[in-house]
């Protein structure tokens, strides 16, 4: 019997990528965004069910949550959905940053939140989130991004231990870079003139093309999300992309201190 997976942040990048090889593999996905009615690829697949959804938006949860739930056992919830804000903080609208908060972390805990009776009553489930290398590591002039993404570190870690005591799983896929248009479609930036060079330096280092190649496909982070769903481990965290899994494990090596240093040096000087 195929197994149902459901997906946030499904219209482009991950989600997509993961929307697409879920379904060649055999499972039925509901794959869920702002726009479906944008959809010119996905709505295509056998397998794959379009249905719009806000994760800003607590009562639109709440009903597709009950409506999918209503149409059979849901088996995965992937939480993918969110974005970057990067820039200086004394920049930043009240606007950016609750927006930000209520996309890349409320929704996760509201979206999680809402089934969690389902697969408690069923005495199975997984919930996997997109994090970031940015949830385990820091790096200059991401300040709200990272606040989102290293609470979801925090909160998964926290909630797998509860969830496991009604059979229940919880893992995080932490990638790298990612090739895609994340910073047309899914990057907001802030701006002010008091840091102006210091920004430049830093987008100078994301945007070295030699750092670039180092950037997994998204093709690529789909299948880390897919071994997640389906080795029966009881692993946490799933550190995703060959740049990711370096950088943690400098972190890892040398400490948080020197690894710091060695960030302000990159970028700074």
């Amino acid at each position: 019997m195929s197994k149902t997976i459901f997906i946030t942040g499904a219209s482009s990048g991950l989600g997509k990528a993961a929307t697409i090889l879920f379904a060649n593999k055999g499972w039925n996905v509901i794959a869920t965004m702002r726009k479906p009615e944008q959809d010119t690829e996905l709505a295509q697949l056998e397998r794959v069910q379009l249905l719009p959804l806000d994760v800003t938006n607590l009562d639109q949860i709440q009903s597709v949550a009950q409506q999918v739930i209503g149409m059979g056992d849901i088996d995965v919830v992937f939480n993918n959905a969110g974005y970057g804000l990067f820039g200086p903080l004394e920049g930043t609208t009240d606007e950016q940053i609750v927006r930000e908060i209520e996309t890349n972390l409320l929704g996760v805990i509201r979206v999680t939140q809402a089934f969690i009776p389902h697969f408690r009553k069923k005495g199975s489930g997984l919930f996997i989130t997109t994090t970031s290398i940015g949830g385990l590591v820091t790096f200059p002039f991401n300040s709200v991004y990272h606040a989102t993404k290293w609470a979801l570190e925090g909160w998964s870690e926290s909630l797998a231990y509860e969830l496991s005591t009604v059979g229940i799983g919880v893992k995080t896929v932490s990638p790298g870079g990612i090739k895609t248009d994340f910073a047309g479609r899914s990057l907001v930036s802030a701006q002010h003139e008091a840091y102006t060079d210091s920004v430049a330096k830093v987008y100078a280092v994301f945007s070295d093309p030699q750092r670039l190649d180092t950037y997994s496909t998204p093709e690529q982070i789909a299948e880390v999300v897919y071994v997640a769903a389906t080795d029966g481990k009881s692993q946490l965290r799933y550190v995703a992309g060959e740049d990711a899994q370096a950088t943690y494990a400098l972190r890892l090596q040398v400490g948080d201190e020197a690894f710091r240093q060695g960030i302000d040096q990159r970028f700074f000087q």
